[in-house]
């Protein structure tokens, strides 16, 4: 056979050519594997969502002291709105009339308006609540819009610490450690907030569970990625990222039917110590094997796949597959010593102007992306009508979202794509700011096209500033751009707080001007449809130039 010459005469043999040739690179086993990667993504989209329903939002009015007493107080008696100014179709939920300095109440009305001041407002000094649902209610956070967000965004700060301690984790123990360790840590680091009494303590158990439990993500994509074959690598993460949106729907669900906040957290948790049966059902990835020498172990998982898949895998084709290891090893020792003789990576973008601007423009790509993206979920729960409806139509739209920007990528290429999916989301950021109210249905609509068209954006980002980039500081600058966008993802979580503190339609002007403005910044960068990776900077500057 003309593969079996091509090895004897030494040709190079990586995973990718085994995958290729021998195993599959899309079959039986790796659908196994995207089954099980299906499991843990739901449990993370649970754990990444479930504080927009436990902190949630409690309609709230003033306590009217005059008038009732806490423990049998309703929540809107038929008086209300004589000690209550009106708000909309309701009441305030943080002012009311100041008692009247000459009380006079001739018809024995309980709470008449001439008890009232209707001149001067004051603030609330004690709550009565429309439920007990959520935190707010626990710690009494009523009117407190700052201090209920911030959880939000110290659940999303305490992220920036779990790439460093997963990656960790990964690159010593395996991948099936990382994932495991990382579920495990979410589900019993969750399941102790059931039991916690105070605000700081709600606060810090949510940044311990984001630091040590939410890298699984990261842990499960790596894994497919080195299980899949090259061609079918966008598709595994699309489908990683359907799998989420999934786990955000059905969190809308559970919490639908399950609104306290403890029974929900009771609810979501508990299943996710299933993940401990990974250690004995997920095997290793045998990419990892290969980087730590640990050549039988990856041969026996190579030889578990192609049976799976019904292929066979010859001797010779794992033979060079070590072969080949060793020397790749030998190269990069060499490839050490030469990198400390050149120059810092900073002092390399600095002479490369194309990539310098790639370094300040691609930042603010992935700044716009996750605060629009997450704020979007975030404001969808505040939005007119059932919040739980909301959130899931919002968390099901992404998944068309995701799969559209797959197919559109390879057709019109990377940069139409983005700065289309960017500029109607800004549209829809704009039409949403000037709707008319009681015009539910066109709202919802303009909003979930906004969602879906940052859901394209995230899924093109990614691909696309990863190509821009030269391979040998890829996964730095990608890094790079990354880490800086995560400023979006913990301002988002704010910007209901925001809404009320200034104006309700704030959040969205500031979506929709960033989005103006990257999808402009994308027209500055060249596209990348059809090129070749590059491998160093010069071949990265090139990229988009016409030669002679």
């Amino acid at each position: 056979m003309e593969k079996e010459r091509n090895l004897q005469n030494n040709e190079r043999v990586n995973l990718d050519t085994i995958l290729k040739n021998d195993i599959g690179q899309f079959g039986r086993f790796q659908l196994r594997m995207v089954g099980l990667a299906a499991l843990i993504v739901v449990f993370i989209g649970w754990s990444t969502s479930e504080y927009l329903f436990t902190v949630a939002r409690i309609n709230t009015r003033c306590l009217i002291p005059e008038c009732e007493n806490r423990e049998d107080a309703t929540f809107s008696p038929s008086w209300v709105l004589n000690a209550i100014p009106a708000s909309g179709s309701s009441f305030d939920n943080c002012q009311r009339f100041a008692e009247s300095e000459i009380i006079s109440n001739l018809t024995n009305e309980v709470c008449p308006t001439e008890m009232f001041n209707r001149d001067r407002l004051i603030n609330c000094d004690k709550f009565v609540y429309e439920n007990t649902y959520s935190v707010v209610y626990e710690f009494n956070l009523a009117c407190d819009e700052w201090r209920r967000t911030l959880v939000g965004s110290m659940r999303t700060l305490g992220t920036l610490a779990a790439l460093p301690i997963i990656g960790f984790i990964s690159d010593r123990w395996g991948r099936r450690a990382a994932v495991v360790v990382s579920s495990i840590n979410a589900a019993w680091l969750g399941l102790t907030r059931y039991w916690v009494n105070t605000y700081t303590g709600f606060l810090i158990l949510q940044v311990v569970e984001s630091m040590f439990g939410s890298g699984g993500f990261s842990s499960f994509y790596i894994f497919l990625m080195e299980t899949t074959g090259p061609k079918y690598r966008v598709v595994a993460g699309a489908l990683m990222n359907t799998f989420f949106a999934v786990g955000q729907m059905t969190t809308g669900l559970i919490a639908w039917a399950v609104p306290d906040w403890r029974n929900l957290t009771l609810t979501l948790y508990i299943p996710q110590f299933l993940a401990i049966v990974y250690l004995w059902i997920m095997p290793e990835s045998a990419r990892w094997y290969i980087s730590k020498g640990r050549y039988d172990e990856a041969e026996n998982v190579l030889k578990k796949a192609a049976r799976i898949n019904k292929k066979e895998l010859s001797i010779n084709s794992l033979q060079a597959l070590r072969h080949s290891a060793e020397e790749e090893k030998r190269i990069n020792e060499i490839l050490e010593i030469q990198k400390t003789q050149e120059p810092c990576l900073a002092v390399q973008v600095f002479r490369h102007k194309p990539i310098l601007i790639r370094v300040i423009v691609s930042p603010i790509w992935w700044i716009t992306s996750t605060l629009i993206y997450y704020g979007l979920s975030i404001n969808s729960v505040h939005m007119v009508g059932n919040r739980y409806l909301n959130f899931v139509l919002v968390s099901a739209v992404e998944i068309p979202g995701y799969w559209t920007s797959m197919f559109l990528m390879g057709k019109v290429g990377r940069k139409p794509v983005l700065i289309g999916a960017y500029w109607v989301c800004a549209l829809c950021q704009i039409g949403y700011v000037f709707m008319p109210d009681g015009l539910y249905g066109v709202s919802l609509t303009i909003y979930l096209i906004g969602k879906f068209s940052i859901s394209m954006v995230i899924s093109a980002i990614y691909i696309y500033t990863s190509e821009l980039y030269p391979t040998k500081h890829r996964h730095s600058l990608f890094a790079f751009s990354s880490m800086i966008g995560r400023i979006g993802s913990i301002l988002a979580p704010l910007t209901p707080a925001l809404g009320a503190a200034v104006w309700d339609q704030l959040p969205f002007v500031l979506f929709g001007s960033f989005a103006l403005l990257s999808g402009a910044l994308v027209m500055i960068t060249p596209e990348t449809l059809g090129t070749k990776l590059p491998d160093t900077m010069t071949e990265a500057s090139e990229i988009g130039k016409i030669s002679d």
